[in-house]
């Protein structure tokens, strides 16, 4: 097991892994910008070194910054969360040089799923199900127009190098594609660098179902069941929950086993998550995150598995602690994603949090990094904090989510727990019967 590992992040997420390196023994560095100086995540670790100025380019993202603090802190592996560095595949090729670990899967594997095209191909070649669509980059419009006829309007157009909903445009019919695709590529090239754009079929009413998988490099991998996360908006989830209420066994088995054995052939190392969009019972390969998801604590509700404990384990070498016929899936598990945010418009509030409660009892979690007086700066991601609630059933987590939103205070800036309190009365919501498109047709409705 490593002895020291640097937090090469923030906010709640460093603030877990923190708390999982002590339960393990390991020491921890939290390194921060000026702005975090406060942080709570700095202020529990073991040691924290200031690796820049606000701008995340000038410090999270300075990898040389995070190497020099390696280095003086005598750090034997990070740990970058999820965001930031977390697949930045040159970033695990320089701690390896340096013979730092980097908890995480294997360079080769993070550079192949973070090109769209790229990790559709591999996830075909294993057998995973994908969207119909073009077979690599549309390189002009005669080309899309070609892809658009084969697998028939509205398609769906996506940056390759794309994430968050930035450089994805959908065209309903071919008198719109011209201008989706140019609209596309500048968006593309703008956010990423890369115009480089592929298409697909368009689902209308799909869910967002992703499997939690992980693998320990050996040739071992299981999956730890799916998670719904089709309350978007932008295409930025904002309410996640294990298992959906839109798979039965039968179906949570089929797809966990493809994801599982095909992360096994690929050789797969650490967590990853495989996200599909569902629609009329198939399942459709969107990408596959290879890190740690904002959302794995209502895995860890359900299972029983400690996700970052895992993580560091076979980081450091080790195998899988449990195999596939030992995980059993108990309960329903929602998380909320309360953010600093107007909950209508969405704009972001940073200021000082002048009170602040978080709810408690029996199958309750708050995942956070803030206290009453810390002040959320306007650099960074509004996260307020994840509540996660687990109960014996569906409606059991329902009720007590209810009785959690209730209790949950926050004054100073504004938040979206105004939304959570209007969702969880929602007869739709209390149905389970919401697709990607629900939350923001609701939003425009309201």
């Amino acid at each position: 097991m490593f002895s020291k590992v640097l937090i090469a992040n923030r906010g709640e997420i460093a603030l877990r892994i923190l708390r999982a390196c002590k339960e393990l023994g390991i020491e921890t560095v939290a390194v921060h910008s000026t702005a975090d100086a406060h942080a709570m995540h700095v202020r529990l670790a073991d040691e924290s070194v200031c690796i820049g100025p606000p701008p995340a380019g000038e410090s999270y993202l300075n990898i040389p910054q995070i190497l020099a603090a390696c280095e003086i802190t005598n750090a034997d592996a990070v740990h970058p969360g999820y965001g930031f560095l977390s697949e930045n595949a040159r970033f695990a090729e320089i701690l390896e040089a340096h013979n730092i670990g980097f908890i995480g899967p294997k360079s080769e594997h993070i550079r192949v799923m973070g090109d769209k095209i790229q990790a559709k191909q591999t996830a075909e070649s294993l057998g995973i199900p994908v969207v119909p669509g073009s077979d690599g980059a549309v390189r002009s419009l005669e080309e899309a127009r070609k892809v658009a006829e084969e697998i028939g309007y509205p398609v769906l157009i996506k940056a390759a190098a794309g994430g968050g909903g930035r450089g994805m445009k959908v065209a309903e019919n071919a008198d719109v594609l011209a201008t989706a695709l140019s609209t596309a590529k500048s968006e593309a090239k703008a956010a990423f660098g890369d115009d480089a754009m592929y298409m697909e079929k368009y689902l209308g009413k799909p869910r967002h179902i992703e499997v939690q998988v992980f693998g320990d490099g050996k040739g071992n991998a299981i999956h730890l069941g799916e998670r719904d996360c089709s309350l978007q908006r932008r295409h930025q989830k904002v309410w996640e929950e294990a298992p959906s209420p839109a798979l039965n066994v039968e179906a949570r088995e089929k797809i966990g086993k493809v994801c599982a054995d095909a992360m096994a052939k690929l050789g797969y190392s650490g967590a990853g998550t495989i996200e599909f969009l569902y629609e009329n019972g198939e399942f459709y390969f969107i990408e596959m995150n290879t890190r740690l998801q904002v959302e794995h604590p209502v895995t860890e509700a359900i299972t029983g598995i400690d996700l970052v404990h895992e993580q560091l384990r076979i980081a450091a070498g080790g195998e899988l602690s449990v195999k596939q016929e030992d995980i059993q899936f108990e309960g329903h598990a929602i998380e909320c994603r309360i953010n600093a945010e107007d909950p209508r418009t969405f704009m972001p509030s940073p200021g000082t949090i002048t009170h602040y409660h978080t709810p408690g009892g029996l199958g309750v979690r708050v995942d956070s990094g803030v206290y009453q007086g810390y002040k959320i700066p306007p650099y960074y991601d509004s996260l307020i904090g994840k509540l996660i609630v687990h109960g014996r059933s569906r409606v059991d987590c329902m009720m007590r989510l209810r009785r959690c939103l209730d209790e949950f205070v926050v004054d100073g800036v504004n938040s979206t727990l105004p939304l959570f309190r209007d969702l969880i009365d929602h007869q739709d919501i209390a149905n389970g019967a919401y697709d990607i498109h629900w939350l923001e047709k609701y939003l425009e409705l309201d």
